[in-house]
């Protein structure tokens, strides 16, 4: 049944059989523009119940709009999530955001040339493609067909700065008229039918709550630490064909080669985060920024291969196929995710002159995330 505010109404997302996913709404009728307390106050309700938010029809919203919105999450919160580490040219971040101008929090991705586009002039985007990133791809001849999930992944620096608690993403432009099938290519032989160019999400409540008895415990008393300057220090190394974490072929950087560390910036999260609302607990980890495992009686598992391989199997079984909401793209759609309780990747591989054009904002946290024993209500 819709729950209705104001104009605004709520809906659960329909999801074809024979998926298993239970998140995701849309939201119908929405003024960003102009948004009350009491419609931020339904949103912000429906966002911690269904994880993902989509509204349509949004061709019109501002970056400065969509900026106000994320930072409405967290109104303390200063500056984009990532911080200034998008300029160091080492960061495999680097290549795939451009900034507006006029907001430094609203970022543009894509794929193709732009020729001029919120002050910014010939832009030439590029959609991350799997073949950059994995350590084996999927064949030149197959490759408009086939594509993978580029990189499961939590938007967040993982130095320095807390994790965002939400991001927005709004479509520009949106090439249609083709689809893809995603391949796992992890010997399961799991496939997933997609659009061209989506964004895929897995629940952070499923992975956990799918875990055994066991695995839960282990996940709620542990701790994952992450590396200094993550995305410079991982830019040698290669991803699994699933997208899940990374080769461990001593690929990474050495300290020595980084930019200096802080120690007290290296961050020491818990493996599982409890929503704000309902006091769910999701397995959040970013898997290919990961370190070292800090267990409840004080040891620490430093064993790089080790700890990818525990990660890997702690989240491996929620992002199979019935569990994934692959979202297919319309030009003005809105969408708003729970950063801290799902994890979402780029998928898609595209030909140079289609033409893709996205509007990404998120805000570094001004506190942690809640942390599995945290008191919430």
């Amino acid at each position: 049944m819709p729950i209705a505010t104001s104009s605004m109404s709520v809906s659960p997302l329909s999801v074809p059989a024979p998926s298993k996913l239970d998140f995701g709404a849309k939201i119908e009728n929405a003024s960003i523009e102009n948004m009350s307390d009491d419609d931020f106050a339904l949103i912000r309700d429906t966002l911690y119940k269904y994880q993902v938010v989509v509204f349509k029809n949004q061709s019109g919203l501002s970056p400065k709009a969509q900026y106000e919105l994320t930072r409405r999450f967290d109104p303390s919160a200063q500056g984009y999530g990532h911080g200034k580490t998008l300029d160091a040219k080492r960061s495999i971040l680097h290549p795939d955001l451009k900034t507006v101008p006029h907001q430094p929090e609203v970022q543009i991705i894509g794929n193709g040339f732009v020729p001029e586009y919120e002050g910014l002039k010939n832009i030439k985007l590029v959609h991350p493609h799997h073949k950059k990133f994995h350590k084996h791809a999927i064949s030149e001849e197959d490759d408009l067909d086939y594509t993978r999930f580029y990189r499961w992944h939590i938007d967040a620096a993982l130095y320095d700065l807390n994790p965002p608690k939400v991001t927005t993403l709004v479509a520009v432009s949106v090439p249609k008229g083709r689809r893809q099938t995603l391949r796992y290519d992890d010997k399961t032989g799991e496939e997933l039918d997609v659009p061209l160019g989506t964004t895929a999400f897995v629940s952070g409540y499923n992975m956990y709550n799918i875990l055994s008895d066991k695995d839960k415990e282990f996940v709620r008393t542990s701790r994952i630490e992450y590396a200094a300057h993550p995305y410079i220090w991982m830019s040698g190394a290669k991803s699994r064909s699933d997208g899940l974490g990374l080769f461990s072929d001593n690929l990474e950087l050495p300290e020595s080669e980084l930019p200096p560390i802080d120690a007290s910036k290296i961050q020491v999260l818990p493996m599982v985060w409890k929503n704000p609302v309902t006091g769910q607990l999701a397995l959040q980890m970013h898997p290919s920024a990961i370190r070292k495992i800090h267990l409840a009686n004080g040891n620490v598992i430093d064993d790089l291969e080790n700890v990818r391989e525990i990660v890997h199997r702690l989240q491996r079984p929620a992002i199979s196929p019935q569990y994934v909401y692959a979202h297919d793209w319309e030009e003005g759609d809105l969408v708003l995710f729970n950063n801290q309780g799902v994890l979402h990747s780029v998928v898609g591989a595209f030909r140079e002159d289609e033409v893709r054009l996205f509007r990404q904002c998120n805000m570094a946290a001004s506190e942690g995330p809640l942390g599995p024993d945290a008191v919430v209500g």
